[in-house]
């Protein structure tokens, strides 16, 4: 078991955003966690990120409890995420971006060696590695963000709604490119609001609702799940 959240319980504010979820990631898997806007997706990532610290439950990660550990120890120990909105910082180029992502590692031919592999899922980002973040698309910003993320070498990837306000062409790109990060080693929790895309790439999910896991099982199964499909899929 690589992630383990049992009964976590965050607050958003004054808001009670997550309210006692437990789940788990196993090493090597794609898992996405589907849901309306504002069902604690993304606060559920931000806890295990340690962005927001839990005031119930535990987090888990390869087998150390992780849950009031600050948010640079967890990418220290493999846990990098892809924030929803990106959040690149504009006025730094792109290389600057990426290098910022590799701010705590010291191995010098790592991370040349990964920047070149940035640059294999992304070419268009060697094309602009000069240029001013704040300058690139949409969906180049998001090529951006994930690979900043890799930068940091992380053996977990956070990816929160990686296809917002994306062209459907740039999408099956970055899922492909997701993909291909998984078939590499890297283990994947995916939140999306699209569910179709989110099950079709992944292995197993979660249903959010108002803080809550209703729903949880193989992506297949809950691609053909009625509650899924009137809810999330548009039948």
């Amino acid at each position: 078991m690589m992630l383990k959240l049992q009964n976590i319980h965050t607050y958003y504010g004054n808001i009670r955003a997550v309210r006692g979820i437990s789940i788990e990631v196993n090493a090597g898997e794609k898992v996405c966690m589907i849901g309306a806007n504002g069902a604690g997706k993304s606060t559920t990532q931000m806890t295990i990120s340690g962005i927001y610290k839990p005031v119930q439950g535990t987090i888990t990660f390869d087998g150390m409890d992780i849950t009031r550990s600050s948010p640079e120890q967890r990418v220290k120990w493999g846990i990098s995420q892809v924030p929803e909105g990106r959040l690149i910082f504009p006025d730094m180029t792109v290389l600057e971006n990426l290098e910022l992502g590799a701010y705590l590692r010291k191995d010098t031919a790592g991370i040349r060696t990964d920047l070149n592999k940035i640059y294999e899922y992304f070419p268009i980002l060697f094309n602009r590695r000069k240029q001013r973040g704040g300058s690139l698309s949409g969906g180049e910003q998001q090529m951006l963000a994930i690979g900043r993320s890799l930068m940091s070498h992380p053996t977990l990837l956070l990816l929160d709604e990686p296809s917002l306000g994306l062209a459907p062409l740039i999408v099956k790109q970055i899922f492909e490119i997701i993909q291909q990060i998984n078939e590499e080693g890297t283990t994947i929790l995916l939140v999306e609001q699209n569910a179709q895309l989110a099950l079709n790439l992944t292995d197993r999910g979660y249903v959010m609702e108002t803080g809550e896991i209703t729903i949880e099982g193989n992506s297949t199964d809950l691609l053909a799940d009625e509650r899924v499909r009137q809810a999330y899929l548009g039948e």
